[in-house]
């Protein structure tokens, strides 16, 4: 327990200043039924002696309740194990050109976007909330707060650029919530796309993974840049961090006008599926309003319980009043009259 020491701790210094008071005082009331005992002057020194030694009991809870009024007034603090919500959640938005199809009404950029902010307003003020974007390169849009205000901000200001680079969204997710927990950060990665001739890698155990820190990929999954986005799930597996993939996008497709250019773009599965298992995550698919409930609802960070320093003045406050209450009391009854 710790105290913050105002100048009326010091009020402590009186309690032995009030027992020598109180000894004092029982020192002249013996003198006094000496002296005046044979003229009937000591009706309650005799009442006293016939209490025997609980007549010093209001006095002794009046003491006890002082004292600790005292403590009281230092505001004591004590470490309080307290059961909260938190975590940081990292939603890394797809923003390659792709997103701008219209399998998704009015975008998939816009059905993204939509699903971002109403995770966000549903989190609870103890969960930070980091923005990346990603296309080609990855941004770290936003560090990871619990200013719902700023993060739906910076949702507001994505739109659709270049190319795929589902790995550096990884990676820039990743080294966001290193430097926000005081992890070494991911420096570089150089892995080639996997050959479609053969066969997908076999994912390693994942560590055990720490359910405060997740990434939320928002995406429709098309790849088409290296590295290779299973060898960055892989790193955010190694690090206990679990992604779970919400596809964006028909797997049907749309054929997309891109710098007088057809293009076309569907929802790849299969690939944000691999991710999500490999980090022991959950894929969603964002087509319906059910799934994005699913959404809503299975994506929660954990609850933790965290040890903070609480002010316990009341506690202490309230144990004095009720001591002195019960010190009034007794004396009422016993010498009707309070210590």
């Amino acid at each position: 327990m710790s105290f913050i020491w105002p100048i009326s701790l010091f009020s402590l210094f009186a309690v032995p200043l009030l027992v020598l008071l109180y000894l004092r005082m029982q020192n002249r009331r013996k003198q006094f039924a000496v002296r005046y005992g044979s003229l009937g002057l000591v009706q309650q020194a005799a009442n006293g002696r016939a209490l025997g030694s609980r007549r010093h009991l209001p006095a002794i809870l009046f003491l006890l309740g002082l004292t600790i009024l005292f403590f009281a007034l230092a505001r004591p603090q004590m470490p309080v194990s307290l059961p909260q919500v938190e975590g940081i959640v990292i939603l890394a938005f797809d923003v390659s050109g792709s997103m701008s199809a219209t399998d998704f009404e009015p975008t998939r950029m816009e059905a993204a976007k939509e699903v971002g902010r109403e995770f966000v307003k549903r989190q609870p003020s103890t969960v930070k909330v980091g923005i990346v974007s990603f296309s080609d390169n990855g941004f770290s849009m936003q560090l990871p707060t619990n200013d719902q205000e700023a993060i739906l901000s910076s949702i507001d200001r994505l739109r659709p650029e270049r190319g795929t680079s589902l790995a550096n969204g990884i990676i820039i997710s990743l080294n966001t919530i290193a430097n926000a927990t005081g992890q070494p950060p991911i420096l570089g990665m150089d892995v080639p796309l996997p050959d479609a001739s053969s066969p997908a890698p076999t994912p390693a155990p994942v560590s055990d993974a720490d359910d405060s820190a997740v990434i939320v990929l928002i995406t429709d999954g098309e790849n088409n840049m290296n590295p290779d986005p299973l060898e960055a799930a892989q790193f955010a597996a190694d690090r206990g961090v679990r992604i779970h993939t919400i596809g964006v996008g028909s797997s049907a497709g749309v054929q997309l006008e891109v710098n007088g250019f057809s293009v076309f773009t569907q929802l790849d599965e299969a690939t944000l599926q691999q991710i999500a298992e490999i980090t022991d995550g959950n894929y969603y698919n964002a087509q319906t309003e059910e799934d994005l409930q699913t959404i809503y609802e299975n994506i929660d960070p954990q609850l933790v319980i965290v040890e903070e320093k609480t002010e316990v003045t009341a506690i202490f406050a309230g144990a004095s009043i009720l001591i002195l209450l019960v010190a009034g009391m007794i004396s009422l009854m016993w010498f009707s009259h309070v210590p």
